[in-house]
């Protein structure tokens, strides 16, 4: 399992046609400055030759390459003096490669000793008189021109002066002026922008984006700090009155020491989700049926029993959701109506102890068939439940409760009912249009949060379904999954390029704290913190590189809170500490501008595309661990990773 800088920083070397001194010059793990010609051309100009390093000489060769570096990159502020009086200096950079994946032989080598960095809409080359109104892209000399947007994965050196980014492969820019960098990320930041809510990136675009009440998401350096500097309060007191939990390792190393356990699946069954359970068992979900595991201290394995999918009046397709109930005797089967589309038109009710599907639920409203995207339980910790009988249920424009007993309140006879019975909607809302839900979430007492495709993240209260207590402004990208703690006062959200970590907890009028669950946090809303790969890192997780499933780590009772982040990209299992994360002075924060992105965390790389990761219930933390076992299901494997606290 390797780190986040394990490979970014290494040297970087010349390829093998350039001569000695140019290659030893580049051999440095900051990105030197290109030096000015070899010593043999400037003995032969004089002392007055003009080097590739000359201001004069650079900008004579970007002119004649006849690049549009005069025309307005965005709607900003003009640039400042420097920029109008050699705007090609600042766009000048030198352009690296980095070949040979994860192997021993990984380098990073020169693609182009001199280019220019610009940005343009796309349009901008065609030699019509309209004015071009496609998105911005980033354009690097004759190499590269790729939209700018999140998939990019862009990283920032400011010391180094020094930018990384994903496009068909792995490259980074080292500027030769000092000033061309922060003119870089300024302009790329308004790009950025533009391109992913459509408004210029002035004061008036970020005020129509984000609104008044989210004033610290549009200018998170003016945001309030405190509830990210007051992050380990919320912590039992440990050993001598540290504010660490007591079982919480040094932050460094992280997660250094692991026992894994690997062991097949059943031969045909290839994984298809994982349904872990906070008690006896956890579930591995296939085509063909569910292979049964125990849960022990240092993960799942042993082959249990196989519950094949049998009864019920109707074949279905592979679940795509697996949902434990009533203390995890029960599971509640979801599959897609039609492949392609997540929703469906009921659940399949699987009898764990016979393995036996008992009944087929469908969801209905005043006598009309609908569907559902998602279900959850009513709470974390509701699937230990034994007389648990009802379930949250989402749609693109729905939110509910369904509720397995008729509406007298007697459970319904289900092994002898002839026709498919009905749930009960018992609570919930149907929104118009626009809502357009994806994912969602429940709390320790119900409360439950939804992502959305625009990128929104609502909170709803205990009460009512149908007026979100809170409505956390989109950053340009779908939710396709959402988390909440145990207390509600944290949020993660997962989109394709990165994972957004929110706090919920605000001060009210009355100067009691709250979180956005309970009461409209206004403008009291702290700027929130995201959770990215680096470029390197991103491009080697595979051709399915998304991020998906963000997870907290797993506790369900008060006053504990949970310690690791966890999420699937490609072929990575990628973890993050929490307390970490949450710790303003962390070094990834120092230098950046805008929202503060972390990349400080483990990989554990597999073979194939990872199914899913999570951790175990904390119940499985044992004395000598500071976390429950880690799992990682792969089509044909299950892996369980147990965290010792030796060091």
């Amino acid at each position: 399992m390797g780190g986040s800088h394990s490979r970014e920083d290494m040297d970087l070397s010349d390829s093998d046609s350039d001569d000695a001194e140019s290659r030893a010059s580049d051999n440095s793990s900051d990105y030197g400055t290109p030096p000015p010609a070899s010593a043999s051309s400037k003995a032969a100009g004089g002392a007055g030759a003009a080097t590739p390093a000359s201001i004069d000489a650079i900008d004579r060769h970007l002119r004649s390459l006849r690049l549009k570096y005069n025309e307005p990159i965005s709607p900003n502020p003009s640039p400042g003096p420097a920029t109008a009086a050699n705007p090609a200096a600042l766009n000048a950079v030198k352009l690296y490669l980095h070949i040979g994946g994860s192997s021993p032989s990984a380098k990073w080598i020169v693609s182009d000793r001199l280019a220019a960095a610009s940005f343009v809409r796309t349009g901008d080359d065609e030699d019509d008189d309209a004015p071009a109104a496609g998105p911005w892209c980033l354009v690097v000399g004759s190499r590269i021109r790729a939209r700018v947007g999140p998939e990019l994965q862009l990283k920032t050196f400011p010391a180094q002066r020094r930018v990384d980014f994903v496009a068909d492969g792995v490259w980074a820019l080292k500027f030769l002026h000092a000033d061309g960098f922060g003119d870089f990320c300024a302009k790329y930041n308004s790009c950025l922008f533009e391109n992913s809510h459509g408004v210029a990136a002035t004061a008036e675009g970020r005020a129509k984006v984000f609104g008044k009440d989210f004033a610290a998401w549009a200018r998170p350096e003016d945001g309030d700090e405190s509830i990210w500097e007051d992050a380990t309060d919320g912590f039992s007191p440990g050993p001598k009155g540290s504010p660490m939990p007591p079982r919480t390792p040094v932050l460094k190393p992280l997660m250094e020491d692991l026992r894994e356990f690997e062991e097949p699946v059943e031969e045909g069954s290839g994984i298809q989700s994982l349904a872990l359970g906070a008690l006896d068992n956890s579930f591995l979900v296939g085509a063909s049926g569910i292979q049964v595991v125990r849960n022990f201290e240092h993960g799942i394995h042993g082959k249990g029993m196989s519950v094949k999918f049998s009864g019920g009046s109707t074949n279905f397709s592979t679940p795509k959701k697996a949902l434990l109930m009533r203390a995890e005797t029960n599971m509640l089967l979801m599959s897609p109506a039609t492949d392609g589309k997540p929703h469906a038109k009921g659940v399949h009710q699987l009898d764990i102890e016979t393995g036996k599907v008992v009944s087929e639920w469908k969801f209905e409203k005043d006598g009309a068939d609908i569907n559902m995207r998602d279900i959850t339980n009513d709470s974390k910790g509701a699937q230990m439940d034994p007389s648990e009988s009802t379930f949250l249920g989402l749609d693109d424009n729905r939110l509910c409760r369904w509720d397995m007993r008729d509406r007298r309140g007697i459970v319904q006879n289900l092994a002898s009912a002839t026709d498919s019975p009905v749930l009960q909607w018992t609570q919930g809302h149907q929104f118009s249009r626009g809502t357009n839900f994806q994912c969602f979430a429940s709390t320790g007492d119900g409360s439950i949060v939804v992502g959305s495709l625009d990128g929104k993240i609502r909170l709803y209260s205990t009460s009512s379904m149908r007026m979100a207590k809170t409505a956390f402004p989109g950053l340009g990208s779908p939710i396709t999954h959402v988390d909440v703690t145990y207390d509600g006062k944290w949020i993660l959200g997962t989109t394709d390029a990165y994972l957004i970590l929110i706090c919920t907890i605000f001060i009210d009028k009355d100067g009691k704290e709250k979180t956005g669950f309970s009461g409209r946090m206004g403008n009291r809303i702290a700027a929130p913190r995201l959770l990215k790969l680096n470029p390197l890192d991103s491009h080697l997780a595979g051709a399915n590189n998304r991020f998906r499933e963000g997870r907290f780590s797993w506790v369900t009772e008060n006053g504990k809170q949970e310690r690791h982040l966890v999420a699937t990209v490609g072929k990575y299992s990628v973890v993050w500490n929490f307390l970490q994360v949450k710790n303003s002075h962390h070094e990834c924060y120092q230098y950046q501008e805008g929202l503060k992105s972390c990349y400080c965390y483990k990989v554990i790389p597999k073979d194939e595309s990872i199914v899913a990761s999570r951790f175990m219930h904390d119940k499985y933390a044992i004395s000598d661990s500071p976390e429950a076992p880690l799992v990682v299901a792969t089509p044909m494997k299950v892996t369980s990773f147990s965290i010792s606290s030796r060091h």
